[in-house]
């Protein structure tokens, strides 16, 4: 048993040997290299670290000198965006004005100086210069209008002049000359796009200037700057190892140590080769070799024993270099690190192989004992005790087993460093093009942003709507008015279609118009919608947009309001019927009135002839009154036609309401309660008072018809102020021209206008009363009157201010009494008084050219005891006074053939006989002129009586000036 027990031991001691040979030798040809491998895995680290940095500084130099180029294209491109949007406008603004019927000059100075008030970017405008070098339209007010053709930069060369040269012979294009800013006199480098228009004859022409330019460029290079400082202010190399950053100067552009960074350092040495440090690194960059030196660590400082390595690279574009810098016992940690993480494993690995080689030498060795144990029997004679071990076989087997597992170990060390080199390197490219990405990204997005930013500046600027669709008609983009119009977000309406924004209808009705832009057409086209409960008329133009290709890749919508414009042009028109209509009315009025003098004067005088029978009396009488009635009815034509004489004058509200109340309360209806409501501080009226409550009067009968079954009339009055012409021109439909009015208006409870009323309300013989119930001329002489007056009249019904109120509403301004206007009022006297005593055989000179009115007043006037001689026209009166000698009076009517009107002759009249009386008759007359002499205006149809109580007041009047 003691052999069986040595031939375990030696077993178990040559295996142990064995074991530890193995372990030896592996340990001996791999911790070497693996530390060796470690070690340039971190140097190359640092290496790649390094190439990415400067890579990456590279690119950002390479962005900044395009960004110039690229910068330069933005402006161009906005400033073509500029003269097309301003071309558009002149466009617009031409055919909308001649549509109005504007005259071109007025059309021109209001598009110069809408011109002159659109700014974009930083300070820059829009010129337009005609080819004389006159500056049409400038910012500035003193080179507004200015003459331009001799004005040069300092090398003596004409600025104005050459540019319309360049631009009328090249159509177009981009310049550069030399011009101040606005409000500025340094003289700077500007670029500009101009552009030629034969047809208007200017050339129109934006620009920046270079120096903008150029600080959005340095803005940038400082941003680069900032990047780079920022991204190497993370970056380490192995434990303490760094990046950083010095140009040719020595100047310490970037450091981590705040001690260090922003100083120079060209005194410091290398302690290795006693050459300034600043010098050896410049000298290894970009040969691949590292510089070997000794410097102090942070924890140590001013000891310069460590030993570092630096790899440095030249970036010549901003004289950058950039240098990495670590500690070789940084290098070496991780080696030496790694080294004892295998020594203990191996010992760990060397014990747990000893136990297991014991147990293997015991399970060895038993079949050795069996064998020793069967030659022990064999030589005590036992000859047929068998081994049946084959000691070869399994021997070699164990050792092929032992080899093949000493080669798989092998093997897998191999492997394993492969696959780390391979994913280091693979790690390395991603994260590499994975910065370049990031870069790429951002950088285009921050150009992005910017041009967006600008662009969208400007076309929320436009008073216009803009939107840009592309071909599925998805919103790309819609500026500030646009997504106001149809309630939009700016984030909410990108992506939207077209139809989802504006709505089925409208979409439907406006795809032909969007169809032809996606062919290369540009429709301009009205259209109108409902926005806020209003009709909204916009003119809407459609322009394709084309790809580099020349394909339609999207279109861009403008739209333009032109409701106000609209309504202008018809409010014009209506206001060119009335005209027409008035003067219409006005001419049949005089005629009328002539017919209707002979007429009722002819018929007053049968009358007064007893001779005749009963019966012709009888009939006498109604055509008397028919007469009377034509003469109203011409009356109010001729308010209507604003032909009417007028005696305005002060009116107090307080007086003129009263004497209303006590004229109504006869008229007016049980069933109807008449209110008036007279606001505190109301001013008194300048108007003729007799016309105002006839038109007061006529208002409230019509609106007392208005209420068969009963109702209430409210009549209030308040002072009205207005202090700019657009605060109320909506409310009145016109344009009230500032200043101090009083406000009347009238109510009622009864069922209002219907829309044809409204509309034709005012219109001369309109009448919604059942036929022979009116004469359709009482709005029409109220509205006459009021526009007469220089007011303004508002018809409509209540439910249009007043939610759930029924009835109609009139509103009427009227102009307030100017405190300094002292004028009276002038008056018709009408004296009941007659001469009791005329001179005998009086002469009196009587002017008419119609015929048949100049007998009937001829025979009146010999009536009353005159001789008459009678002139058909105011020429031949004043002939005829040329060989008179005595006058008593004259008689004319105003309006004759020839050069002379009545006023003509009464004035050559007063001039010869200053004591003979004038009388002048009119059909129709417009506010009397002012004259030296004293006259009585008499207003046909009139009859005998009126004529004499004429006569006797100018006679009596004249009679009292001779007495004093």
């Amino acid at each position: 048993m003691r052999r069986q027990s040595s031939i375990t031991l030696r077993l178990f001691v040559v295996l142990l040997a064995l074991i530890s040979s193995i372990f030896g030798a592996i340990y001996w040809f791999s911790v070497p290299l693996i530390k060796d491998n470690v070690f340039k895995l971190e140097l190359n680290a640092n290496r790649q670290m390094l190439n990415v940095v400067y890579d990456l500084a590279n690119r950002m130099y390479a962005s900044t000198e395009n960004y110039v180029d690229r910068t330069l294209q933005t402006h161009e491109q906005r400033l073509q965006s500029v003269l097309d949007l301003a071309q558009q406008y002149i466009a617009l603004s031409l055919r909308d004005g001649r549509a109005a019927g504007l005259p071109d000059e007025q059309i021109w100075e209001k598009i110069f100086d809408d011109l002159r008030q659109f700014e974009f970017g930083n300070g820059n405008y829009i010129w337009v210069a005609s080819y004389d070098a006159k500056l049409l339209s400038h910012p500035d007010p003193d080179l507004l209008h200015s003459d331009m053709a001799d004005i040069r930069d300092e090398k003596g060369n004409l600025i104005i002049p050459g540019l319309l040269e360049l631009a009328k012979r090249d159509g177009e294009g981009f310049y550069k000359y030399r011009w101040n800013r606005l409000q500025q006199q340094t003289i700077l480098d500007k670029y500009s796009y101009v552009r030629n228009y034969p047809e208007w004859r200017f050339v129109m022409g934006a620009g920046v200037y270079l120096d903008d330019v150029e600080a959005e460029v340095a803005a940038r290079k400082q941003q680069a700057i900032l990047e780079i400082n920022q991204a190497l202010k993370d970056i380490k190399i192995a434990r303490s190892g760094y990046l950083f950053v010095f140009d040719s100067d020595g100047n310490m552009l970037f450091h981590p140590n705040p001690n260090i960074h922003g100083i120079n350092f060209k005194t410091q040495r290398n302690p290795v080769t006693g050459r300034p440090i600043y010098q050896d690194l410049i000298d290894v960059a970009d040969t691949g070799a590292e510089l070997y030196y000794k410097w102090d660590r942070p924890d140590d400082q001013g000891n310069y024993i460590y030993e570092k390595l630096s790899l440095v690279r030249h970036l010549s574009g901003f004289d950058w270099y950039i240098s990495s810098s670590v500690y070789l016992d940084d290098l070496q940690s991780s080696s030496v690190q790694l080294s004892q993480r295998i020594l203990a494993m191996g010992f760990f690995a060397l014990l747990a192989a000893v136990v297991a080689a014991f147990l293997f030498a015991e399970w060895l060795t038993a079949p050795i004992k069996r064998l020793s144990l069967t030659a022990y029997k064999i030589s005590r004679g036992d000859l047929s005790a068998k081994t049946a071990i084959q000691r070869d076989d399994e021997l070699g087997v164990l050792a092929e087993s032992f080899d093949f597992m000493v080669d798989r170990l092998r093997d897998n060390i191999q492997t394993l460093n492969s696959r780390v080199q391979s994913r280091t390197h693979e790690l390395s490219e991603s994260n590499s093009q994975l910065q370049e990405a990031v870069d790429s990204l951002q950088l285009a997005q921050d150009e992005l942003r910017a041009v967006e930013t600008r662009q969208r500046l400007i076309l929320d600027a436009l008073p216009a709507q803009v939107a840009y669709l592309d071909t599925e008609q998805r919103y790309i983009f819609a500026n500030r008015p646009y997504r106001e119009m149809f309630g939009q977000t700016k984030s909410g309406i990108v992506g939207k279609t077209f139809s989802a924004v504006v709505g089925e209808k409208m979409s439907a009705d406006l795809q032909p118009y969007l169809q032809k832009a996606m062919q290369g057409e540009s429709p301009v086209y009205e259209y109108r919608l409902n926005h806020q409960g209003e009709e909204m008329i916009t003119r809407r133009t459609v322009l394709p947009f084309y790809n580099l290709r020349s394909e339609v890749e999207g279109m861009l919508s403008l739209s333009i309001d032109i409701t106000h414009e609209r309504l202008a042009e018809k409010r014009m028109a209506e206001a060119s019927k009335m005209k027409a209509v008035g003067q219409m009315s006005g001419g049949l009025a005089h005629d009328f009135n002539n017919l209707l003098t002979i007429i009722l004067g002819n018929l007053l005088e049968l009358q007064q002839n007893r001779e005749l029978g009963e019966e012709v009396q009888q009939n006498l009488v109604p055509a008397i009154r028919a007469t009377r009635r034509g003469a109203d009815m011409t009356k109010r034509l001729l308010a209507f036609s604003r032909r009417q004489p007028l005696q305005p004058g002060r009116v107090q509200p307080e007086q003129l309401i009263s004497e209303l109340v006590d004229l109504l309360a006869a008229p007016l209806p049980d069933n109807i309660r008449l209110k008036t409501e007279i606001r505190p501080n109301t001013p008194d009226l300048f108007a003729d008072p007799a016309q105002m409550e006839d038109a007061l009067v006529n208002l409230s009968l019509n609106a007392a018809d208005a209420m068969p079954r009963g109702g209430e009339l409210l009549l209030q009055v308040s002072g009205f102020d207005c202090r700019r012409a657009e605060d109320h021109s909506a409310f009145w439909g016109d344009e009230v021209k500032p200043g101090h009015y009083v406000l009347i208006t009238m109510l009622d409870s009864g069922e209002g206008f219907s829309p044809e009323a409204l509309e034709k309300a005012c219109e001369p013989f309109f009448t919604t009363k059942a036929t022979g119930a009116g004469s359709g001329l009482g709005l029409s002489m109220v509205y006459g009157f009021v526009s007469q007056s220089h007011g303004y009249l508002r018809i409509g019904n209540r439910d249009q201010l007043e939610s759930g109120v029924q009835g109609a509403r009139i509103d009427i301004l009227l102009p307030a009494v100017d405190v300094t206007d002292e004028r009276k009022p002038v008056s018709l006297p009408a004296p009941e008084q007659t001469l009791s005593k005329r001179p005998e055989s009086a002469l009196v000179l009587l002017v008419e050219d119609n015929e048949d009115v100049r007998k009937l007043v001829r025979r009146q006037i010999m009536a009353q005891g005159f001789a008459v001689i009678e002139a058909a026209s105011g020429d031949e009166a004043l002939a005829l006074l040329t060989g008179l000698e005595q006058l008593a009076g004259v008689v004319s009517d105003v309006i004759m053939p020839g050069s002379a009107t009545g006023h003509d002759v009464v004035g050559a009249v007063k001039l010869l006989y200053p004591d003979a009386f004038a009388i002048i008759m009119t059909g129709y007359s417009e506010t009397p002129p002012e004259t030296e002499f004293g006259y009585i205006l008499l207003q046909k149809p009139f009859d005998s009586a009126a004529l004499e109580r004429a006569i006797a007041s100018q006679m009596a009047a004249m009679s009292d000036e001779g007495n004093r």
